[in-house]
């Protein structure tokens, strides 16, 4: 069963078109990375999906409830944060918990529970204040995590997090998705570290979705085999010859092709008297592939 669908989402403002046809669905127990340059339409789409705008046109189901028509029995199975957690610095981690979990008529059990996830149960009694930027995006993730939803939609979590801050953030996703079956839905611009959190990958540009699907599958579709020759324009000649399209650069010959492929196309360069000097599987980064699906648009 999909946790979440988007269907068609559109918003149109006066004569702008922000977000046109987007579509996709979150599973339980995966962590959905949405990526797009900047006003690419990211927002604007989570504001939809929690239901802060409504959309010019499409629906958005949420654990099979019509977010329009069912606002509160679907809004009941989300936990978000959009932009930045809304945090008290004046106040200790557990008030905070305590004032969030009222507002959602939510029991004073779940603090606990909630700031054990996030591994903040030793902080909890502290002020806010004196919390690095990672500990309150934790407590934020905390707080978005009160009512046990089914979805969790994070704005770009990592937002100016040191290395050790984005790992934590990176491992404690994966742990609510792996551990927990929830749906992580992630906007960010770190595409390395999409890379490494992500199980699926969902590209906007200018308001439209250009590339989806798991991690694995978009580094795959950018897959070359890099062949280094002696003679690389007689080379290209012959490897044309026998239907492989390819690129040269300097002595490089670039060829679209699996790394199975190769062996012969290998042999017969050996056999028309080419020296041959390194073959290899060249696969592209998650930020390489994007900056091509983008036209080279730098992200937020």
């Amino acid at each position: 069963m999909t946790a979440l669908v988007a269907s068609h989402l559109t918003k149109v403002i006066g004569d702008r078109t922000i977000v046109d046809e987007v579509s996709f669905e979150l599973r339980p127990g995966e962590v959905f990375g949405f990526l797009g340059p900047n006003g690419a339409g990211k927002t604007t789409t989570i504001r939809m999906l929690v239901g802060l705008i409504r959309p010019t046109q499409g629906t958005v189901t949420v654990c099979g409830y019509d977010l329009r028509h069912q606002f509160e029995q679907a809004m009941r199975c989300i936990g978000c944060i959009v932009e930045n957690p809304d945090l008290y610095r004046f106040m200790s981690g557990r008030e905070n918990l305590e004032h969030f979990a009222r507002m959602l008529g939510v029991a004073a059990t779940e603090i606990e529970r909630v700031a054990a996830l996030v591994n903040l149960a030793h902080r909890l009694d502290q002020r806010v204040g004196t919390y690095s930027l990672g500990m309150r995006q934790r407590l934020g993730i905390a707080q978005a995590m009160l009512g046990n939803p089914r979805v969790l939609i994070l704005d770009e979590p990592a937002n100016g997090l040191d290395p050790a801050g984005i790992r934590e953030i990176r491992e404690l996703l994966r742990s609510l998705a792996a551990e927990r079956g929830l749906a992580v839905f992630v906007s960010s611009h770190l595409l390395a570290e999409i890379e490494l959190t992500a199980d699926r990958v969902a590209i906007i540009h200018k308001g439209r979705i250009l590339r989806s699907g798991t991690v694995r599958e978009l580094i795959s579709s950018q897959r070359m085999m890099e062949i280094r020759v002696g003679e690389p324009e007689r080379a290209a000649a012959i490897l044309r010859d026998r239907g492989v399209e390819l690129t040269v650069e300097g002595d490089d010959l670039l060829a679209p092709i699996e790394e199975a492929a190769a062996p012969p196309l290998i042999a017969a360069l050996a056999e028309s008297g080419i020296a041959v000097f390194h073959a290899r599987s060249r696969v592209h980064t998650l930020e390489e592939m994007f900056l091509e699906a983008t036209g080279g648009e730098s992200v937020d």
